[in-house]
């Protein structure tokens, strides 16, 4: 008989919003890599809950954040906010994961959204998932498909 023993999710690695949706607590699973973040919209503003200022990066162009996990995770929810209430621009962006801890990836998604303030101000992206062995989940953006000087930002993520 071959047996493997399990441990419990720790409890401060998830945490609920105000829906009573939980979401994982990325500070306790992963770290993160971007290419660059402003002074003052540090990607932490992003991935924690309580945060309001959300991410901005430091430069304009394609911009990845790449969440890496401590252990493999399953993964059921995805759910982005984007805002942009000063330009308008076309954004794209692509969701994708690796179970080999980056060897290869795998596409979820990839998504374009005009801004066009003051009305279209706020992209918001809800992905219900079925991913097993998640080691690694990496955000590109590209904040602006004409190639202008627009910086990428990003409100929030939350995974479940």
């Amino acid at each position: 008989m071959r047996k493997r023993i399990v441990g419990s999710v720790v409890k401060d690695a998830l945490s609920a919003d105000q829906t009573g949706q939980i979401w994982l607590s990325l500070e306790q699973l992963a770290q993160v890599e971007i290419t660059s973040e402003a002074d003052g919209y540090p990607i932490e503003s992003a991935l924690l809950p309580d945060s309001d200022s959300g991410w901005r990066a430091g430069q304009s162009g394609e911009q990845t954040i790449r969440i890496l996990f401590d252990q493999p995770q399953q993964l059921s929810r995805i759910w982005l906010l984007f805002v942009e209430p000063e330009a308008s621009r076309t954004q794209e962006f692509t969701l994708r994961w690796s179970p080999d801890g980056g060897k290869s990836f795998r596409e979820i998604v990839r998504q374009q959204w005009n801004f066009s303030p003051p009305d279209a101000t706020r992209q918001v992206e809800d992905y219900r998932v079925e991913l097993a062995g998640v080691t690694i989940l990496e955000l590109v953006i590209v904040p602006d498909k004409s190639g202008g000087p627009a910086h990428a930002t990003l409100q929030q993520l939350r995974l479940a």
